[in-house]
């Protein structure tokens, strides 16, 4: 659920023409006397019209929120999740262990956006410390009817990593496609030369798609990827990772998953395997 930010102003005006008057009928007045309007008027020959004190009886225009402080267009979201184990494109970065993340999207109603994501990671097996911090921009929108594209930039950052090169970046594009209850996408992310990918780039490839069964709060969903170049754990750099799922919507923004994801690897016997097979529980919310 997506949360509006707008500004939001409000003014009064109070005639104080009879108050400022007061001190000084006080000060020469009889307390003792009680104050007699037809005596007022004869003393000054003066008519006093006393519905110009009264309280205004016409109704007072009102003035809604988008006169004082227009819609600023930007929309605030965030997202919170429990999973069984942390899986970045089939291979595992949590340790097998139960991760924890979140992010926070700001995204403006001409489509430009930021966003930062974070997840727990195990230090011991993946060597990248115990925290993964990403923090995004980009601009996204409709090509047509049911077309919609995202292109932007990510970078991977390791906080608390030990010695050596592990920060990164890369660019991303995709095109969405819905018809009906079914949605589809094809993505392409790519990071150039790095130190910290081994002085290479690499290229990743995916296709997503989701299928929500009418009338039922489930959405069962498929991703295949492929990667060319330093993230993989096969001798020629090239990899493919896929998993299938289904996800159930339980209570308001709370939702559950369970998915088998794989990914191709040849980690040799006796060394962690980042890359099994597994099967990865969710819980999250967004709001």
């Amino acid at each position: 659920m997506l949360t509006s930010i707008r500004g939001l102003a409000a003014a009064s005006f109070v005639t104080g023409l009879a108050l400022s008057a007061t001190p000084a009928l006080a000060e020469t007045a009889n307390p003792e006397a009680e104050f007699d309007l037809a005596t007022l008027e004869a003393a000054s020959d003066v008519t006093v019209d006393v519905t110009e004190f009264a309280p205004a009886t016409e109704p007072v225009e009102a003035i809604s929120v988008n006169e004082l402080g227009a819609d600023s267009g930007f929309e605030l979201s965030g997202n919170v999740a429990l999973v069984s184990e942390y899986r970045f494109r089939g291979v595992d970065l949590s340790g097998g262990d139960i991760a924890v993340q979140g992010g926070i999207d700001l995204a403006h109603s001409s489509g430009f956006y930021v966003g930062t994501w974070g997840s727990s990671l195990d230090e011991d097996t993946v060597g990248y410390g115990h925290t993964e911090l990403d923090i995004y921009g980009g601009f996204s929108g409709d090509l047509g009817e049911g077309v919609s594209f995202d292109i932007g930039a990510i970078a991977y950052l390791y906080p608390n990593a030990g010695p050596g090169d592990f920060d990164y970046f890369e660019f991303y594009g995709s095109v969405g496609f819905g018809i009906g209850p079914a949605e589809s996408t094809i993505g392409i992310a790519y990071a150039p030369d790095q130190d910290s990918l081994g002085s290479t780039d690499n290229l990743y490839i995916y296709y997503d798609w989701s299928l929500g069964i009418p009338e039922t709060p489930l959405t069962v969903t498929a991703h295949i990827g492929y990667t060319d170049g330093f993230l993989t754990f096969t001798d020629d750099g090239d990899a493919f990772d896929w998993s299938i799922g289904v996800e159930a919507a339980v209570y308001g923004p709370v939702s559950v998953g369970v998915a088998y994801v794989d990914v191709q690897d040849n980690i040799p016997s006796g060394d962690y395997d980042f890359g099994d097979s597994a099967i990865v529980f969710t819980l999250s919310a967004s709001i």
